[in-house]
C-alpha cells in the first residue's frame, strides 16, 4: 500500500502532472470546505435580511447578498456540501446498480445476458438529460428525486463497462485454474472477476462526480431539482439569473463553484486514467 501511494505521488508530482496535480489541490480544498462548511460560514445561509438586499462583494459580505438579503459567500460554502453529497450518492446508486447488472449478465450469458443487455440498449437510446428531466418530472421537484432520476439514467454505461471487463477474464487461464483448485462463488467473483473490473470503473467514477454535480445543477437551474431555499449552486443560479446584468454577483459566484468543481474532478479523472494505463505511467 505504501509503495502504490508513493507510485501515485509520483506521478502526480506538480513537475511531472501540473494538471494532474492542481485537480488533486482543487477537490482536496473543496471537500474541505464542504466539511467545514457549517462551521466557517459567517452568516446563516437561509436568514432572510431584505435590509441589505442585493450588496455587492466587501469585507462584510465577500460574495455579496442575493435577492432576499442571504449572504452568498455562506450559502456557496454550504452548497458545496450539498453538491459533492448528492454527487457521491448519484455515484453510488449508479455504480452499484450498473456493476450488479452488469456482472450478472456476463456471468449468465445466454438469454438472461441478452435480456439484460437489449435493458441497457433501451435506457441508453434516450438521452441521458431529457430522460433525467422526465423521471425527475414524474418523481416531482425535489432534490432527492433529482438524484434519484439521474441515478436511473446513468447506471447502462457502468453496466456495459463492467460486462466488458468480466468478460475479456471470464475465460483466462488463471480463472479457469483458480476453478480447477476449488475456487467458486462469491470469493471468485471479488478476487477475480469485481477485482479486475474495478479499476476501469473508479476510473469512470472519478470523472463521472464532476458530470453528476453539473447535471444535479441543470436540473435545479430548470425547477427540477433543488427547491428554495436550498443553497444548491444550480438553483442559486437559476434564482440570480435574472440579475445577471445588474447584479452580476448573484449568479456568478455559484455558477463559478460549479465550473471550479467540476474542472476539478476531471482534471483528477484524467490523472487517474493516465495513471492506471502502463503506457502514459511509463
Amino acid at each position: 500500500m505504501r509503495e502504490k501511494l508513493h507510485a501515485i505521488w509520483k506521478f502526480l508530482r506538480p513537475s511531472k502532472n501540473p494538471l494532474g496535480f492542481l485537480g488533486v489541490v482543487l477537490i482536496t480544498f473543496i471537500s474541505l470546505l464542504a466539511i467545514i462548511a457549517p462551521y466557517i460560514a459567517p452568516y446563516s445561509p437561509y436568514k432572510v435580511n431584505l435590509a441589505r438586499r442585493l450588496h455587492p462583494p466587501s469585507w462584510q459580505h465577500l460574495f455579496g447578498t442575493d435577492e432576499l438579503g442571504r449572504d452568498i459567500f455562506s450559502r456557496v460554502l454550504v452548497g458545496a456540501r450539498i453538491s459533492l453529497q448528492s454527487a457521491i450518492v448519484i455515484i453510488g446508486l449508479s455504480l452499484s446498480l450498473g456493476t450488479i447488472i452488469g456482472a450478472f449478465g456476463a456471468l449468465a450469458g445466454g438469454w438472461i445476458d441478452d435480456v439484460l443487455m437489449r435493458l441497457t440498449d433501451a435506457f441508453l437510446a434516450f438521452p441521458y438529460l431529457i430522460f433525467a428531466m422526465l423521471v425527475s418530472a414524474v418523481l416531482g421537484p425535489s432534490l432527492s428525486n433529482a438524484m434519484l432520476a439521474i441515478s436511473v439514467t446513468w447506471w447502462p454505461w457502468y453496466a456495459r463497462l463492467a460486462r466488458g471487463q468480466i468478460l475479456s477474464v471470464k475465460n483466462q487461464l488463471y480463472v479457469e485454474a483458480a476453478r480447477a483448485i476449488g475456487v467458486g462463488g462469491m470469493r471468485l467473483f471479488f478476487s477475480y472477476f469485481l477485482r479486475n473490473a474495478l479499476s476501469p470503473l473508479v476510473v469512470q467514477a472519478t470523472l463521472d462526480v464532476g458530470y453528476a454535480i453539473l447535471l444535479t445543477s441543470s436540473l435545479s437551474f430548470v425547477g427540477l431539482g433543488a427547491q428554495p431555499p436550498t443553497p444548491e449552486w444550480g438553483r442559486m443560479v437559476a434564482d440570480g439569473r435574472q440579475y445577471l446584468l445588474s447584479y452580476w454577483w448573484v449568479p456568478i459566484f455559484p455558477g463559478l463553484a460549479i465550473f471550479i468543481t467540476v474542472l476539478g474532478f476531471n482534471l483528477v479523472g484524467d490523472a487517474i486514467r493516465d495513471f492506471t494505463d502502463p503506457r502514459m505511467r511509463g
